[in-house]
């Protein structure tokens, strides 16, 4: 027995009485199949509808075969037994769903009109994290030309046309001028017709007017597989994404103390400035490493000449600073000298090894001794680091590390 289409119909606010003629098992969960159902399963880029069949949630609902699968949990399923069922649509849910596939038809039929480029497919996202989309078939969509489209489709919202379904048959698929191939073995096509805008042919739910859309928002556009994805948002949504816009303006307003509208440029001025504290800092913290690298190697006796320390081996360890700066002094004392530098930062548990000296390879210094003492790393010829596990593993490390090469 097939199952009425019910969910074409306007949703009401009193639950659905429907009959459930069967319970399958389906992929680790169940199946129900009804004799009608307000529903409607995924299907040409929209979600299936979401609810509740005698108070069980639904968690997805799929069109196989010429049948309607309303699915849910195994143990949900286990609840329920053939007969009369009360179905309580998610009518938020559907209502998103219906303006957003609405508003859809308008969009690719504006842009094909204003662009002259199709639309190839469409998904419609849960959220605003997981925007609607189109791809459309050119590779480039102008800022201009969005914005001309979006304006475009703000008019027709406004104008509220009627959202016009034909059914073929019994009118004839061939006497409208359709945006897209109708699908084939099928033995009825509805046709969507936004008056003066689009004709598509289409099985999904839609508004009775454009102005049910509410609004319409072109999020953006990127080059996708040789076309353009253009992602938008419609109806509640927008509303939603500018009171989150509006808070984080104002919280942005409030911490630049300047107005709303001007947070872009103030942002700006904040950045110019971060850069320019952040080269001073860059600076200041090489100044200081240079500073560290020349009392470590007057310490150690090898600061008279670039050539001195040549054949020895400096180890250090510093408690007081991370692998980043130590990273820092080890490449100006690489600079001043031509000994073999093993520096450590305790606080990270890892060392670095460095020689200036393009004729030395250190690998043999550092490598045998590291594995022996459960350090992990690697490098080349006049860079290696490694790392350890604890503290105790780093210190035998340095200590074994004979002074001479």
């Amino acid at each position: 027995m097939e199952t009425r289409k019910a969910y074409y119909d306007p949703p009401s606010t009193v639950p659905f009485i429907a009959n459930i003629l069967e319970i399958r098992p389906y992929n680790d969960m169940a199946a129900l199949i009804l004799d009608a159902t307000v529903f409607y399963p995924e299907g040409g880029g929209q979600g299936g509808d979401r609810g509740t069949i005698n108070g069980v949630p639904v968690l997805d609902v799929q069109e196989k075969d010429g049948e309607i699968f309303h699915i849910m949990a195994g143990v949900d399923g286990q609840k329920l037994k053939t007969g009369p069922a009360e179905l309580i649509l998610d009518r938020g849910r559907r209502r998103d769903f219906t303006v957003h596939h609405t508003a859809q038809h308008l969009l690719s039929g504006t842009i094909l009109r204003m662009a002259g480029a199709p639309t190839v497919s469409m998904h419609l996202g849960d959220d605003t994290a997981h925007p609607c989309t189109i791809d459309v078939d050119t590779r480039e969509l102008t800022t201009e030309t969005l914005t001309a489209v979006e304006d475009a489709v703000a008019d027709a919202i406004e104008e509220n046309h009627p959202v016009i379904i034909h059914l073929c048959p019994p009118e004839r698929v061939e006497d409208f001028p359709l945006r897209k191939v109708p699908p084939k073995g099928e033995e009825v096509i509805r046709v969507v017709e936004i008056q003066g805008n689009d004709f598509s042919p289409c099985c999904g739910t839609h508004a009775a007017t454009t102005g049910e859309i509410g609004m319409l928002r072109i999020l953006g556009a990127e080059k996708y597989k040789g076309m353009t994805r253009v992602s938008f948002i419609a109806g509640r949504r927008v509303l939603r994404d500018s009171r989150v816009l509006r808070r984080n303006a104002e919280t942005v307003s409030r911490a630049l103390s300047v107005p709303v509208a001007e947070t872009g440029a103030g942002v700006s001025v904040l950045m110019e400035k971060a850069t320019q504290l952040e080269r001073k800092l860059k600076a200041l913290e090489e100044d200081a490493a240079l500073r560290r690298a020349e009392a470590l190697l007057r310490e150690a006796g090898l600061l008279d000449t670039s050539a001195a320390g040549e054949g020895r081996v400096l180890t250090e360890c510093f408690a007081d600073a991370d692998m980043e700066e130590v990273l820092r002094i080890g490449r100006a004392a690489q600079g001043l000298c031509a000994a073999v530098l093993v520096l450590a930062s305790q606080r990270d548990l890892k060392f670095a090894g460095l020689c200036a000296v393009k004729s030395v390879d250190i690998r043999p210094l550092l490598k045998e001794p590291m594995e022996k003492h459960s350090g992990k790393g690697g490098g080349g010829p006049s860079f290696f680091q490694g790392r350890f596990s604890t503290a105790e593993d780093l210190a035998a490390f340095l200590k074994s590390i004979p002074q001479t090469r």
